[in-house]
């Protein structure tokens, strides 16, 4: 099989592992599947004896795995992040298997870097950390024993990448996507523009928010639509202020936020999970 040289745009993203051994062992399921890039959040140590012993041959993707302090730092030069989860609720939905995240990942990879973000071994991602995702993938499994060992995890959406990796899939090439870094700034002017206006549940402000990233992550935007969104939230802005210092009120929405929190939307108040 020819794969696509564009699997080095994916990276693979841990957030503070535990186990060396684990590290090591992903790195060499990155090797098994044409995956070269990985990048450590606030790890243990990765180059110790077990990591190395459980790499067998993976040591070059060690060796130059980068380490970070933040997510948020992680990902800056992405397109897509996809975050890995066992768990469903109102702040988890839209999930997709390994094979579907596949077949929408590779069209991407001639223009953009991609993330696979997995988390901790016991809790996995929490929720401040799906917040920065874009789009979920969740691994189908026994309901007797969903848990997985977070190296076989990495290998099982590392393989259905590598398997979606075909020629047939260079026909489907899509542009470039906006950067997570400017998605974050977009995302920081939005929630100051959704304060002014009094949208939000004051008991929960993380609520709309939730909503809001889940919306716009679907909607895979590239650097012109974020540009766009982001003139119309400054001319949003200009038109409060103007409204300030002419009548001293600003406008209040919290009519229609309780709407949208009525029609389903529920308090944010699932702990990490995997």
């Amino acid at each position: 099989m020819n794969q696509i040289s564009n699997l080095e745009n994916i990276s693979v993203i841990l957030v503070n592992t535990k186990t060396p051994g684990n590290i090591g062992s992903i790195a060499r399921c990155m090797m098994n599947t044409g995956l070269s890039r990985l990048i450590l959040v606030r790890p243990t140590e990765h180059q110790n004896s077990e990591a190395l012993k459980m790499a067998a041959g993976a040591h070059g993707i060690l060796e130059r795995a980068e380490i970070v302090p933040t997510l948020k730092d992680a990902l800056a030069g992405h397109g897509l992040v996809l975050g890995t989860t066992r768990r469903v609720g109102s702040c988890r939905k839209k999930l997709f298997n390994p094979r579907e995240a596949a077949e929408r990942v590779i069209p991407l990879l001639s223009q953009n870097r991609v993330a696979l973000v997995f988390g901790r071994e016991v809790n996995g991602l929490d929720n401040d950390d799906i917040a920065l995702c874009h789009e979920l993938i969740t691994i189908p499994s026994s309901d007797a024993f969903p848990s997985l060992n977070l190296s076989h995890a990495v290998m099982v959406v590392a393989y259905e990448m590598f398997m979606a990796a075909e020629p047939k899939m260079r026909s489907l090439k899509q542009g470039k996507l906006a950067d997570a870094a400017d998605l974050e700034r977009f995302y920081e002017q939005l929630e100051q523009t959704v304060d002014e206006i009094r949208f939000f549940n004051k008991q929960n402000p993380k609520l709309i928010m939730f909503a809001f990233r889940q919306m716009f992550g679907r909607a895979r935007l590239d650097d012109r639509e974020v540009r766009i969104l982001r003139g119309f939230l400054s001319h949003i802005d200009e038109a409060i202020k103007g409204s300030e210092d002419s009548e001293g009120t600003v406008p209040d929405l919290r009519t229609e936020r309780s709407e949208v929190v009525e029609s389903g939307l529920s308090p944010v108040s699932e702990g990490g999970g995997k």
